[in-house]
């Protein structure tokens, strides 16, 4: 049996024999994250893809993140490690669903979350991330009637703080919405002392107790900036090897879920999917490649771009 000193070494000689980028969400397992060119959120990762001149994108995330980098590099051989790697999110938005929840609203224009396929983000006017969301919605004019999709919970949040009354599909996150406001008064009162810190996905009861509400990237940064020295994260447990590195000598402890009773951690299924061996073979094999129809491509590319030139 191979260890993971035989795939480190293979995959950055890979890498580097066949020109390719490998991109890691940081939320993906921590061996997976030292060895990527670049971790970060979904808005990060978008920005790195567009600017890459490398022949090849690996992407170490979850489907619709390498289908937009594939939208975002039509000409560039893209690649995930594992096609099973979904999203609650995107694969509770369905192109046919959503298109007659659509013609129920004329006259609106759709957002849609960076968390969906290539045929959600071709209906849509604007693609946002948790990042840029708000910046996105408030340049648009406050008379024109909008429709946000596919995550209440965040569009529920953007309503309240931008004073939009976004119409919004019914999706949220598995991992995000499974965090508990008793589970985390319990752990507050057990660390008096930390900050909450949790992602917009979270549901309204968690977000009014927490000290700070942002992206992947608006958490990490909140927390280099802060003289706290311990945090309850309520995201996705695999941020917490970024934040480890970034901050050295701080606390962080993982926000657990409704069910979790055995671990404090909550986990995305869907990202821990990918692992060191099926990345090497991926590099090895140039498979499973991600491929998008030329005219979805095109018609989800325009919201895309709009999304870049608008963003911070």
């Amino acid at each position: 049996m191979r260890d993971n000193n035989f795939y480190y070494k293979e995959i950055k000689r890979l890498l580097e024999d066949k020109n390719a980028l490998l991109l890691a969400h940081c939320y993906q397992d921590k061996a997976i994250q030292d060895l990527a060119d670049f971790v970060g959120d979904s808005l990060d990762l978008a920005r790195k893809a567009v600017r890459t001149e490398a022949a090849v994108i690996v992407f170490a995330g979850v489907y619709f993140m390498a289908e937009t980098a594939k939208i975002l590099n039509p000409d560039k051989k893209v690649l995930l490690p594992d096609l099973s790697a979904g999203c609650s999110l995107a694969d509770h938005c369905r192109p046919e669903e959503f298109a007659r929840f659509r013609a129920r609203y004329p006259g609106h224009q759709t957002v849609s979350y960076i968390n969906t396929g290539a045929g959600i983000k071709a209906m849509s006017d604007y693609v946002c991330t948790s990042s840029n969301a708000e910046d996105i919605i408030r340049s648009i004019p406050e008379d024109q009637p909008l429709i946000f999709a596919p995550d209440k919970n965040l569009g529920n949040y953007l309503n309240k703080i931008t004073g939009r009354h976004m119409i919004l599909w019914e999706g949220s996150c598995i991992v995000h919405e499974a965090f508990s406001k008793e589970k985390l008064i319990q752990l507050y009162r057990k660390n008096p002392e930390a900050k909450i810190v949790v992602h917009p996905e979270s549901e309204a009861p968690v977000l009014q107790i927490a000290h700070f509400i942002g992206s992947t990237s608006q958490i990490r940064e909140y927390i280099r900036n802060s003289n706290s020295t311990s945090f309850i994260i309520g995201t996705e447990a695999g941020i917490i090897h970024q934040l480890e590195k970034e901050s050295p000598g701080k606390q962080f402890i993982p926000l657990p879920s409704h069910e979790d009773n055995s671990c404090a951690c909550s986990e995305c299924a869907f990202m821990k999917v990918n692992t060191v061996e099926k990345l090497y073979r991926c590099l090895r094999d140039e498979t499973p490649e991600i491929f998008v129809d030329e005219t979805l491509l095109e018609k989800a590319l325009l919201p895309i771009r709009k999304m870049l030139s608008l963003s911070r």
